[in-house]
């Protein structure tokens, strides 16, 4: 996510068939594209060919593609440059560097002596074309190469093409040669001129296509599956939806920190704003003392609504554990406020219809306001889910759905709404079949699958993202739906892609947009991590674990989530961080309604769901966190408290209360970061289980019945392998448990570490830090501690400290 501006382009605004009364024109309206639309490239592997920068227009630079051999030419295609890549904006950027003037003409001397002229467009300016693809044809022209030689050229502003300096260029996406209706040009060699061309990237224009097309539209009917012959597979865990009560604890904490900040940020006229902009009754908006830059442009003005998304959200979370009186009135409020302002057709978003293209409307807003109405639904709010099912009712019949994927910035985000949505109690099989029939990829299924890495890094119809997650909760929801096994074995492959080859120590994601992340590179000095890559991360882990709840790796992925990103970015009730940067210092913590402010406020809001799943014959107990659940097993109530001081203490008791005997199978985690457990039932020892399973306690629970175990967690090192090496030095990671812990004391740290032959020879040097849990001096090296990294404030620190190698 990334703050937005966005041009206008001069088509006409295609509307719903069932849209309310027209609106003044809104300049910043992005419209529907027509004819075929070159769809974004902002993947690098997928970039458009530039040439160097003129001073004035009327410079000449040629690019040139060798055939091979003399052929027939039918046509020539063009497309134009189209990335959306600038840090800050989510411009379109499509046709920007489109040649003003310029000709195409074939020949079979490659010195172009005695050229045949395909089209001639030098004596008048040609109409910037944005986004549309440009055919040329030939008639009958024949020759081995084609030259498009540019006349002048198109003044690009500074901040174009992912921040590159202003200047007079040529920029083409692809162009295209066919000769006998067939494409001719995919990888011949292309050469420029001397005096602009550039050769780095002139196999850019005749790379192949990508594997789902060039263009934005996205309509496959053929996708769409019977719901009658769908299978959902049984689900062996479920989500607690209330009764958890939390003990004192840092998840008790980290809750009551999140009411503060939702109270304290926004008011209820403010989420409101714009919904009763959009209907014409808002009140002005009063700007705070102190505030410089209020409301912010994009994250308050751009994706109008999210305000309001991100409050219910986090709120309708928090209430399901909390009864907070205030917290409640305000989200009531906000629920009627958007249904006041509903219009008849059902449509509820703060963003007027036609807006629906601009920024990231149509994906990430729509997406977080249904988000947030889902969780006021299940917070007992009785209109959310009626508001739901309108608004739901009018989107599977909306005119913008074949362009949302691909036009719409970040289009898959969107697809999560509708997923969720059927899984509510009036979700309808419609809410799946949209999804399959304008936003299902079967080739990034295919890719994700065979666990091929470019599916992830070179992504090529939006820019890779930590946000790809959300799709793939969105297909993990479709097999959950159908049962359709493409879904579930395209997720894990994707799973294990991200777990694999973009996932740092501790559990952060370390992908995010505008950063070129290979495999495996994990910068440390690059801003990757974001908080709401790892709240997507914990719920897409969760699915999984519902599904295969034996499987202890889902539990381990969401608890690090929640200590080492959810936690460590959640700055007391100030707000949150954007980043979880590993290494200098942390950032401020904002309260702007940023991206990760919602999706962190959403996680801490959801935290006593993780600690325990229910089963239909028990419990999974999952993290170690003091609480209590209550839940029925075959009609009999019952209720388990757990008493703790994890992470502080390894010391977990459980207590069972029953009002008869009743027969229950609570299965206790045994992390995979322990050494081993060992259970004590009623004071009599049991079995021991091993690291990364679950243990059975298939049992008749009586009242009072206890059981008791510790987590023995020993610290663990981990060399750093990322791409910020230190010449004559390793980095080290150091973890207790799951949790990650930095070194403070400097921005870089340099340890002094004698005989250290391998990583575990560091953990000899740390010593325990009297009456500081967790905390850890090391010898020889004054001014240096490590400590839990979701501790770390305004210090100084280092994930990964340096070793010399040389001592």
């Amino acid at each position: 996510m990334a703050a937005a501006r966005i041009m206008k382009t001069g088509a006409a605004v295609a509307t719903p068939a069932d849209a309310g009364a027209a609106l003044p024109a809104d300049e910043r309206v992005i419209p529907a594209p027509q004819g075929e639309w070159m769809a974004n490239t902002p993947a690098s592997a997928y970039r458009a060919y530039r040439s160097k920068p003129a001073k004035t227009a009327d410079a000449t630079t040629w690019v040139q593609v060798d055939l091979g051999e003399s052929r027939p030419i039918d046509f020539v295609k063009v497309y134009p440059a189209n990335e959306k890549g600038y840090p800050g904006r989510d411009e379109y950027y499509a046709g920007e560097g489109f040649p003003v003037r310029f000709k195409i003409e074939s020949s079979s001397d490659p010195d172009f002596h005695n050229p045949a002229l395909i089209v001639d467009h030098t004596d008048a300016d040609y109409p910037n074309p944005k986004g549309h693809l440009e055919q040329y044809a030939a008639q009958g022209v024949a020759g081995r190469y084609v030259r498009l030689t540019a006349t002048r050229l198109m003044n690009v502003a500074g901040g174009g093409f992912g921040g590159q300096g202003g200047g007079y260029y040529l920029a083409l996406g692809k162009m295209d040669v066919y000769s006998g209706g067939k494409e001719i040009a995919t990888l011949c060699p292309v050469t420029v001129d001397s005096t602009y061309g550039i050769d780095d990237d002139v196999a850019q224009l005749t790379r192949p296509a990508r594997l789902g097309g060039e263009t934005t539209f996205m309509d496959h009917p053929e996708n769409v599956t019977d719901a009658s012959a769908w299978k959902p597979p049984v689900h062996k865990a479920r989500v607690p939806r209330t009764g958890v009560t939390l003990g004192g604890g840092v998840f008790q904490t980290a809750l009551e920190n999140n009411i503060l900040y939702l109270l304290n940020s926004y008011s209820v006229d403010d989420l409101l704003r714009q919904f009763r902009e959009r209907v014409g009754t808002a009140k002005p908006p009063v700007k705070p003392q102190g505030e410089q830059d209020w409301p912010v442009q994009f994250w308050e003005e751009d994706l109008a609504g999210s305000n309001a998304g991100r409050f219910l959200m986090a709120a309708g979370n928090t209430l399901r554990w909390i009864d907070h009186p205030e917290l409640r009135r305000r989200l009531n409020a906000v629920v009627d406020g958007i249904a006041q302002c509903r219009q008849p057709n059902g449509y509820i978003m703060a963003y007027p219809e036609d807006t629906i293209f601009y920024s990231e409307r149509g994906a990430y807003t729509r997406a977080w306001l249904v988000h947030g109405l889902i969780e006021a639904g299940y917070a007992g709010n009785s209109k959310a889910f009626e508001l739901l099912r309108g608004y739901s009712d009018w989107f599977n019949q909306c005119s913008y759905l074949p362009q949302l994927l691909r036009f719409a910035v970040q289009g898959g985000q969107g697809m999560i709404a509708n997923t969720r949505m059927y899984f509510t109690p009036v979700g309808k099989p419609a809410d799946i079949q949209v999804i399959q029939r304008y936003f299902q990829e079967n080739y990034w299924m295919d890719q994700l699958a065979a666990r091929e890495d470019r599916a992830i890094w070179q992504y090529p119809y939006d820019r890779p993202h930590c946000y790809l997650l959300t799709n793939l909760e969105a297909y993990l929801d479709l097999y959950r739906a159908t049962g359709d096994p493409r879904y579930l074995h395209a997720v894990e492959g994707a799973w294990e892609l991200y777990h694999d080859k973009w996932e740092n120590p501790g559990g952060s994601i370390s992908i995010i947009e505008f950063v070129v992340s290979p495999p495996k590179s994990y910068m440390l000095h690059a801003e990757l991590e974001e908080l709401c890559g790892n709240a997507f991360w914990a719920f897409l882990s969760q699915r999984f674990h519902l599904l295969d709840p034996e499987n202890e790796k889902y539990v381990t992925e969401i608890e690090k989530s929640i200590y080492n990103v959810a936690m460590a970015n959640q700055a007391g009730s100030q707000g949150f961080r954007y980043h979880a940067l590993l290494v200098h210092h942390k950032e401020k913590p904002t309260q702007i309604n940023t991206c990760c402010e919602g999706q962190g406020t959403r996680l801490i809001g959801s935290l006593p769901e993780h600690i325990y799943s229910l089963a239909s014959d028990g419990l999974y107990i999952n993290l170690f966190e003091p609480s209590t659940i209550e839940w029925k097993v075959q009609g009999e109530m019952l209720r388990l408290k757990m008493m703790t001081r994890f992470p502080f203490d390894p010391d977990v008791r459980l207590q069972v209360s029953a009002a008869r005997p009743t027969h229950a199978n609570i299965r206790v985690r045994v992390p995979s970061w322990t050494t081993g457990l060992t259970l004590y039932v009623n004071g009599i020892r049991g079995d021991t289980g091993e690291p990364g399973s679950y243990m059975a306690l298939d049992r008749t629970w009586s009242e009072g019945d206890t059981v008791r175990f510790r987590l023995v967690a020993p610290l663990r090192v981990e060399r750093y392998t990322g791409v910020d090496q230190i010449p004559d030095h390793e980095r080290y990671a150091v973890s207790f448990g799951p949790i990650l812990l930095a070194a403070v004391g400097a921005p870089e740290i340099r340890l002094r570490i004698e005989q250290m032959r391998q990583p575990e020879d560091l953990l000899k040097h740390l010593r325990p830090k009297p009456g500081h849990p967790l905390h850890y001096l090391v010898e020889n090296n004054p001014g240096v501690e490590f400590m839990p990294y979701w501790q770390v404030d305004k210090e100084p620190f280092n994930c990964f400290p340096a070793v010399d190698t040389r001592a």
